[in-house]
């Protein structure tokens, strides 16, 4: 179920750890185009499976399936608190930030970078999702500011899997424009042509405010266990997810 799965227990917290990961396509009961474990519910796939899924995975994580929480994504920049299940259909937002625990926050994707907040010493997690339109707009540093608002002093990151920058050409002006909001998305692809890597443009800006972070390897068009829409067009979504316990620890092991 897990291509990447980590507890992480910070110094000179209140006891509280930070379970995070991210889904691979096993373990799931979706049918082609969507096989395995498909999230999202946006893409075609017949709804039952996907909740099949989404249910395997809040189990996987050890929390009822309402406190599984999933955003409406839509590209933008708006940010939103919770701090329980949502009380009617999910908002629309590209990240959400929580201060409850055994609550499970999602970013789904398909090539877009998912990232993961932590702040255990301030009681804080937040889930973001970042693509090429949400990196040029400033989520990552919004979510990063929201946060510090919040209370948040060591604050630290995740950055999943995503489609490479050798795997995602695009058109010369639209390179122009990642590398005006961090120099390090511009980039050439397998052939040579302007491309862009969204996941180094995000680390780039997380590490310029002082966030600390860990980069998740692989490239999601080149590994068959990830989602990729750059490789498939019509395919499902794999999922970031972080939660936060407070004062006891859960074992997640590696799947």
């Amino acid at each position: 179920m897990f291509h990447w799965r980590r507890t992480i227990s910070p110094d000179g917290s209140d006891g509280s750890v930070v379970e995070v990961g991210f889904t691979g396509r096993s373990r799931g009961v979706g049918a082609a185009p969507w096989h395995g474990l498909n999230l999202g519910g946006h893409v075609g796939d017949d709804p039952r499976q996907v909740e099949a899924n989404r249910a395997a995975l809040a189990e996987s994580l050890g929390v009822s399936r309402e406190r599984l929480i999933f955003m409406n994504q839509v590209h933008g920049t708006e940010v939103v608190e919770v701090d329980g299940p949502w009380s009617g259909a999910a908002a629309s937002a590209d990240a959400v930030i929580t201060g409850a625990t055994d609550l499970a926050l999602a970013v789904l994707v398909a090539d877009c970078v998912p990232v993961l907040l932590h702040d255990a010493g301030a009681g804080l997690v937040a889930a973001v999702h970042a693509g090429r339109p949400g990196m040029t707009a400033g989520i990552v540093p919004l979510v990063v500011e929201r946060m510090r608002r919040l209370g948040a002093e060591q604050l630290a990151a995740v950055v999943g899997p995503s489609v490479c920058g050798r795997c995602y050409e695009v058109p010369a002006a639209m390179a122009e424009q990642a590398a005006a909001a961090a120099p390090s998305a511009l980039t050439r692809s397998w052939t040579g042509t302007p491309a862009i890597d969204v996941a180094a443009g995000v680390v780039e800006q997380l590490a310029g405010d002082g966030v600390r972070v860990e980069w998740v390897p692989g490239c999601s068009r080149e590994n068959a266990d990830l989602y990729s829409y750059r490789r498939d067009g019509r395919t499902g979504r794999f999922a970031g997810v972080i939660v936060r316990r407070a004062g006891r620890q859960r074992p997640a092991a590696a799947e």
